[in-house]
């Protein structure tokens, strides 16, 4: 972590503004978190997904790393509008901190940043944050986002990074049966991922699948 610099932008009114502006009468976060947004009607949907384009457009590199060095919402902000934006040069970053691990629900906002982005350098990073909490079944983390996020990657570039983890008996079903409920990996991030692409056009944006998320 950095030390603070006399020129960053004061931490609260960056949150104020983009982690808990209200949205449909709640904060930003509570928006993307599970990705709840996909749930609501399209008439409820469409405003929150140009809201979020416009923030994910607006907001600088600066206020995110501020964020990011902040709370699990702010962190959860920040990664869901680095994915809407696609800063890719964000990805070592956010591979660090879903590895780290250090607070809960930031990690699906870093598993849709790297989905959003799609390529192998994404997969390697969500592939190396399986190999380590699928072999944790005391952690309960963000396994379902990360190996979502992996299948969506997988069918942008055409690989099998997942594979491994899926095959019968392998890491995923020795994790997924030591679960209290045991449940299969979905393809939700697919969804999550159109509803953001089809807000850079202002259109074309369906209604998602709910499993999983």
């Amino acid at each position: 972590m950095r030390f603070p610099r006399a020129s960053d932008p004061e931490p609260l009114d960056i949150i104020n503004r983009y982690v808990k502006p209200a949205t449909q009468g709640v904060g930003r976060y509570l928006h993307v978190l599970h990705g709840n947004f996909a749930r609501d009607d399209e008439s409820e949907r469409t405003p929150f997904l140009q809201s979020m384009r416009a923030a994910a457009r607006e907001i600088t590199d600066e206020e995110l790393e501020v964020l990011l060095e902040s709370e699990w919402r702010s962190r959860l902000t920040a990664s869901w509008l680095i994915g809407f934006d696609r800063r890719d040069h964000f990805r070592d970053i956010l591979g660090d901190l879903l590895l780290a691990s250090q607070f809960c629900f930031a990690g699906q906002g870093y598993c849709f940043a790297l989905a959003r982005f799609g390529t192998d350098e994404d997969a390697q990073h969500l592939a190396v944050y399986l190999d380590r909490y699928l072999r944790r079944p005391d952690c309960q983390y963000d396994q379902h986002w990360a190996i979502s996020a992996l299948l969506h990657v997988d069918s942008l570039t055409g690989s099998e990074h997942a594979a491994r983890f899926l095959a019968p008996g392998g890491l995923w079903d020795q994790w997924n049966e030591a679960q209290p409920r045991s449940s299969s990996p979905s393809r939700f991030m697919d969804d999550l991922c159109s509803f953001a692409a089809g807000s850079e056009v202002g259109g074309g944006i369906g209604s998602a699948r709910q499993e999983g998320i």
